[in-house]
């Protein structure tokens, strides 16, 4: 399971093969390996394509040199941050910090100490010899009257060996190399060591690798394939697998490929998927002969992007309007009673998804059972897995993309939106502009640097953006009104009340309302005064008038909050309407009619158990919607 509070994980390096060793001991050697740690919660990937060149990159750029990586298999640990933050591993060692500045709009190296002790006798730059032992140096701010020599130029802020007698040291400038001579703060020391790390001559690569963890794969694969037989020779539903062109959904296929049952890819194309995404899996499916299923959302993005604004981290409307609503779609036509549909949910994807079950349901998708067999792999497991199993990936990952999704996804990094703009500069500019219309004239910062991703800034950006002047626009924060005319309070006749105002675009006129309003109550609708009346089973009332008023009155505090909550969740979903369906496929009563953007709600059939609302996006995302 993964620990994603802070602290350390610990991994095994064989020396002997210059490799990392996953299971037990190496399968070529029998060593259990040298132990190392990396920062939880220790998802170890390995580093690839591009990813390479961008780190060897850096060394030459800080360093002079990267001749201690020519021939090495590098690993690289992700780790919280402000943007992409790696730790990178190299020999089993903890050499750097590769992260992504958001101040510089670049990529920068934070040096670690095994990292100095490793390339101190080759680095041509960014050296600082002190003149005089200094005693304990660790932590400490070093004037520049203790500088004997520099090798070659920095900046300050950039990362230093700082070589002391037998000492070796992870630094940082604290001045440029011209005025470190004169400066009382030059040079703030890191962390201190004693002698340098020799450099294997030993030669690693990703075969190597395979062969030293084989029997850790087959493990992993032995387990996985009993697993998901286990389960689906125990159902008589039909079996999918949801294929995103990703590494996860590659590894879980594998697993399924190998349980000898029948099933289908399910491949949702968002509208917004990286054009190789969408050739890898064509190409994917005719190369192993599978049947594909694509659910296509066409331009269900560019029709809903007006009401909703740009999707952020934490409101993520475009998932259930390009992906849940066409996958229910696809669902429904192709499997009337239900489908298991295996995935490749990781726990060490998120938070979120750390105590992720091997079987589960989304709320939002009916008739669909998920299975989540890789929910324990670490993503070395998985491109082990992948490279064991000799199938091919998504050209993307080459590219220097950690994980791949839609093209503009507010969840991916701002360097890795970066990177879109190289292979893709057509599609960066298209989403670019419209952010840019969309901040107006004083949002080009905001947007220039990433603060859109996010519907509330965290903290640790608000940080950011003030170290920037960085101005927040009132379009990011400019959510629909709710004005309380008197809040929740107790009734002279008994129980309580709440009263306000909510202001929203009338898109369906009130009748709309009217029909979403049948799912809490019976109604009672006025077409001639834009009013309607509510009734719950519970004994509680509600008024809801066409202006956005709205009177909800219940026997207790929190009911009668409750039921202004689920008026309010009921004119935006009336009026917010994205015609996704969900709903009426979350309906077991089949109470829900949806035709080209009408509603209509059955009242004999509806027992108002609110599962509509429970799967509707716009419900979902009431707390980032209102004000």
């Amino acid at each position: 399971m993964p620990q994603f509070e802070h602290g350390k994980t610990a991994f095994r390096w064989c020396d002997q093969c210059g490799t990392l060793v996953l299971g037990r001991e190496c399968s070529v050697c029998s060593s259990a390996g040298r132990e190392f740690s990396v920062s939880n919660p220790g998802d170890l990937r390995p580093s690839m394509g591009k990813t390479n060149d961008l780190i060897a990159s850096l060394f030459r750029r800080y360093f002079g040199t990267d001749k201690f990586l020519k021939g090495k298999t590098i690993f690289l640990n992700k780790t919280a941050g402000e943007d992409r933050t790696d730790e990178v591993v190299v020999q089993g060692r903890v050499v750097a910090t590769l992260r992504y500045d958001l101040r510089r709009r670049n990529f920068t190296l934070d040096l670690k100490l095994d990292g100095a002790r490793m390339i101190s006798k080759e680095a041509s730059k960014g050296v600082v010899i002190l003149a005089k032992d200094s005693g304990h140096l660790k932590g400490k701010t070093i004037p520049g009257s203790f500088i004997k020599e520099i090798k070659g130029n920095f900046k300050a802020g950039d990362p230093l060996i700082v070589l002391s007698g037998s000492m070796i040291c992870s630094a940082v400038a604290k001045a440029d190399s011209g005025e470190v001579w004169t400066s009382d703060k030059a040079i703030g020391i890191r962390d201190v060591g004693k002698g340098e790390l020799e450099v294997s001559s030993r030669k690693s690569s990703w075969t190597g690798f395979i062969n030293v963890n084989k029997s850790y794969f087959s493990s992993l694969e032995s387990n996985g394939v009993s697993d998901l037989k286990s389960f689906i020779n125990n159902s008589e539903l039909p079996v999918t697998l949801s294929f995103s062109g990703g590494k996860d959904s590659l590894a879980a296929y594998g697993l399924l490929s190998k349980t000898g049952k029948k099933f289908s890819l399910m491949f949702v194309n968002t509208g917004l998927e990286f054009p190789e995404t969408v050739s890898f899996v064509d190409r994917f499916a005719r190369n192993h002969e599978e049947r594909l299923l694509i659910a296509d959302a066409r331009d269900a993005f560019k029709e809903q992007i007006d009401n909703f604004g740009p999707p952020a981290k934490d409101f993520r409307w475009c998932c259930k309007v390009c992906k849940l609503a066409p996958l229910t779609s696809l669902i429904e036509r192709n499997f009337p009673r239900g489908t298991i549909t295996v995935e490749g949910n990781r726990s060490f994807e998120s938070f979120a998804r750390s105590n992720l079950a091997f079987v589960s349901r989304n709320p939002f998708v009916p008739n669909q059972t998920i299975l989540n067999p890789i929910r324990h792999w670490r993503a070395i497991d998985v491109w082990g897995y992948i490279w064991w199993k000799n199938l091919e990936y998504n050209p993307l990952y080459d590219e220097d993309f950690e994980r791949i999704g839609c093209y503009l996804c507010p969840s991916c990094l701002e360097s890795e939106w970066k990177n879109t703009g190289i292979i893709h500069p057509e599609l960066h500019d298209q989403w670019n502009s419209y952010l840019v219309s969309w901040a107006g004239k004083d949002g080009e910062d905001f947007i220039k640097y990433g603060f859109w991703r996010w519907k509330a800034l965290p903290k640790k950006m608000i940080k950011v953006a003030e170290e920037l002047n960085v101005n927040i626009p009132k379009t990011r924060s400019d959510n629909l009104d709710l004005k309380w005319v008197k809040g929740v309070s107790p009734c002279l006749v008994g129980g309580y009340s709440a009263e306000g105002i909510l202001s929203v675009p009338g898109e369906h006129g009130f009748q709309m309302t009217a029909e979403m309003l049948k799912t809490i109550g019976s109604v009672k609708y006025s077409p001639e005064f834009d009013i309607a009346l509510v009734k719950t089973k519970n004994g509680g009332t509600l008024k809801v008038f066409g202006g956005g008023q709205i009177v909800s009155t219940a026997q207790t505090q929190e009911d009668a909050e409750r039921l202004f909550e689920d008026g309010a969740k009921a004119i935006l979903r009336a009026q917010m309407c994205t015609d996704c369906g969900i709903c009426v496929r979350n309906c077991k009563s089949h109470a829900i009619n949806l035709t080209k953007g009408v509603v209509n709600v059955n009242e004999k059939r509806c027992t108002h158990c609110m599962k509509c609302a429970d799967a509707c996006v716009v419900a979902h995302y009431y707390d980032k919607l209102v004000s």
